[in-house]
């Protein structure tokens, strides 16, 4: 039967294990959360993983063999007692899901009309739009160049970052 595991990765490789783990079609979730660094008197938002060398994996042991996901580019190992994995209840990825989307910063807050913006997420992933105005709590309007034409878009404002 399916059910969670912690999966513990090499330094800094956590989003190498996923995507190699997305690959033999095992379904993962690395909760992200932004973090402010000031260098130079500026203060920038990093993408940075809530559990740093921890990945969670969702897969069922008796189809899928340990080994081959031990050996997996960026993967350690899965956390357990012993040589016993243990699962984690889905009720707790669940609320690890709703705490991070509720503690994403809005993105639109510093924004004025005319900044450059890109896309993270979604068909226009790493495209730059500029910024217009926010709509609503999380959702705001943009300007994409689209074969020539400036297209205005309602999107969530989630899914974009500002260009520096």
């Amino acid at each position: 039967m399916k059910s969670w595991y912690l999966l513990y990765c090499k330094p800094r490789n956590e989003r190498r294990a996923q995507q190699n783990l997305a690959m033999q079609q095992i379904e993962s979730y690395l909760p992200i959360v932004q973090e402010e660094k000031t260098s130079q008197g500026k203060t920038k938002l990093f993408e940075v993983p809530l559990f740093p060398c921890y990945l969670f994996i969702y897969f069922d042991p008796t189809e899928v063999s340990v080994s081959r996901i031990h050996s997996t580019r960026g993967a350690s190992r899965i956390i357990g007692c012993g040589e016993n994995m243990t699962a984690i209840d889905e009720r707790i990825i669940q609320s690890i899901k709703n705490r991070v989307m509720r503690h994403k910063p809005d993105i639109t807050q510093g924004l004025q009309a005319g900044d450059k913006v890109t896309f993270t997420e979604g068909p226009f992933v790493d495209l730059e739009a500029i910024f217009e105005e926010k709509n609503t709590e999380k959702r705001c309007f943009v300007l994409l160049s689209i074969m020539g034409q400036q297209k205005r878009l309602n999107i969530n404002s989630d899914s974009l970052r500002k260009v520096s």
